[in-house]
């Protein structure tokens, strides 16, 4: 052997070599990536929106009024769709600007039980019917209403518990 220095500078380098290899790798594999646990979020919204929508609409107007426009459109025969439609979609499509790339697109019904135990839904409006790939969302609200429901036993006018459901989603 003439000169094995040059073995030891080749064996150093591919030590270091590694080392930054090493390095690099565990670099990358440590940094955050959105994971769709994140995703829940934007659900989470739109239902909070729907509820305070509802909840708005089960609010009389003022005290010399004693029921909500909610309890009005239900107990109403039949059931004022139309004016649910409208006041629904104002509310949650209300913007500060003219943009309309945000629409929130709803389907909305309520449920009763009727005297044999049964449940009983009937339809209110949409804005546009379900297609089978929307990723909706459910905001429901109780209303106290003063009707006799199609089934619901001899009682006419009875306070009655229907659930007003609205799925929501967005385009």
């Amino acid at each position: 052997m003439v000169n094995d220095q040059g073995q030891l500078y080749t064996i150093e380098a591919v030590a270091a070599g590694l080392i930054m290899l090493l390095t690099a790798y565990v670099a990358v594999s440590s940094t955050s990536v959105y994971t769709s646990g994140d995703a829940h979020i934007s659900d989470m919204q739109l239902e909070v929106v729907g509820y305070d929508a509802l909840h708005m609409m089960d609010i009389p107007p003022n005290i010399t009024v004693t029921k909500s426009p909610l309890q009005q459109i239900v107990e109403s025969n039949p059931p004022d769709g139309i004016r649910f439609g409208d006041m629904f979609d104002k509310i949650v499509n209300n913007r500060t600007s003219l943009s309309k790339s945000d629409r929130i697109h709803f389907n909305a019904s309520y449920t009763y039980r009727k005297s044999d135990d049964s449940i009983q839904i009937e339809y209110l409006n949409s804005s546009r019917f379900l297609t089978g790939g929307e990723h909706t969302v459910r905001a429901t609200k109780w209303v106290i209403v003063q009707k006799n429901l199609p089934g619901s036993g001899p009682a006419s006018n009875s306070n009655r518990a229907v659930l007003v459901e609205v799925l929501l989603w967005r385009d």
